[in-house]
């Protein structure tokens, strides 16, 4: 495992090769949680501007909270998987009433927060409160996978990774290991020659790569063409603008000839909360 020589070298090679990213530059917890739900499923590139316009409408909790949730699905458009927005908003709203506006600083009371998993949680106290604990993201689990040379079970992985931190520098050791992973340890094209932990790696670009044989288990991706979260994400986007008729469902869905289909979206859509039904059959994002 890694040690204080090789802590030493990831550190080096970060403190010349880092990303300069937004949310790195402040350790405001709720702009911190914005940044994580918008990052889940979402590439960098198009977050950095919805997180920049969104946190200069809501720059905290109590603004979020006041809002309506259609104002926060519409200045979610563009980043997908729209009910992130419906859960940042209801987290907001119990973040204002249980805990006086303020993100909370413990992993058990993270986790009982709308959209908050394990993941984002541990995120919120490394990179907001300086917890010197693992953040295991995609990245971060490929580079400790190949450097140990062994499948790790979640917990173990977990374990490891908080093993892993040097003491007092939580932060900037979880930004090394995620950018080493996105731009050296790459899932594809992996760059082991300008790899700061070649030395130390146990894989080191030869043989079986165990995030290889970690993936041959997983089911093949959906195609996002003709999926139900693209008819789905057609109608938020035009439910930003204006009402829906339900004779519009079909066209706008992309599923002429099938009213069932669209039916059962519609109605998922509005046991998630982020569609409304009025009396005249017309369809609206939650007031």
């Amino acid at each position: 495992m890694i040690h204080t020589e090789q802590q030493k070298a990831l550190l080096d090679w970060w403190s010349v090769s880092h990303r300069n990213l937004p949310w790195r530059e402040t350790r405001d917890p709720w702009a911190i949680m914005v940044s994580e739900l918008m990052l889940q499923q979402t590439q960098v590139s198009r977050v950095i501007p919805k997180y920049m316009d969104f946190l200069e409408k809501f720059s905290t909790p109590q603004e979020c909270s006041q809002a309506s949730p259609a104002l926060i699905i519409e200045a979610w458009e563009g980043l997908g998987y729209n009910r992130r927005a419906l859960n940042l908003h209801r987290a907001a709203s119990i973040i204002v009433e249980n805990y006086h506006g303020v993100v909370p600083d413990s992993l058990d009371e993270l986790l009982q927060l709308p959209g908050i998993g394990p993941y984002t949680a541990r995120a919120i106290l490394c990179f907001a409160y300086e917890k010197d604990i693992g953040v295991v993201d995609v990245n971060t689990k490929r580079v400790i996978s190949r450097i140990t040379g062994e499948l790790l079970p979640p917990q173990e992985l977990q374990r490891r990774a908080d093993e892993l931190v040097p003491q007092g520098k939580g932060w900037i050791w979880n930004q090394a290991l995620m950018d080493l992973g996105s731009g050296i340890c790459k899932a594809r094209g992996v760059d082991c020659v300008n790899c700061p932990l070649k030395k130390f790696c146990l894989w080191g670009g030869e043989g079986i790569d165990p995030v290889e044989q970690r993936n041959k288990s997983k089911r093949p991706s959906m195609k996002f063409e003709g999926s139900d979260r693209q008819g789905r994400g057609r109608l938020i986007n035009v439910l930003r603008k204006r009402l829906v008729s339900s004779s519009e469902l079909e066209e706008i869905m992309g599923w002429k000839g099938d009213p069932e289909r669209c039916e059962r979206i519609v109605n998922g859509l509005i046991k998630d909360g982020l569609v409304e039904c009025n009396v005249k059959k017309e369809y609206s994002l939650p007031s």
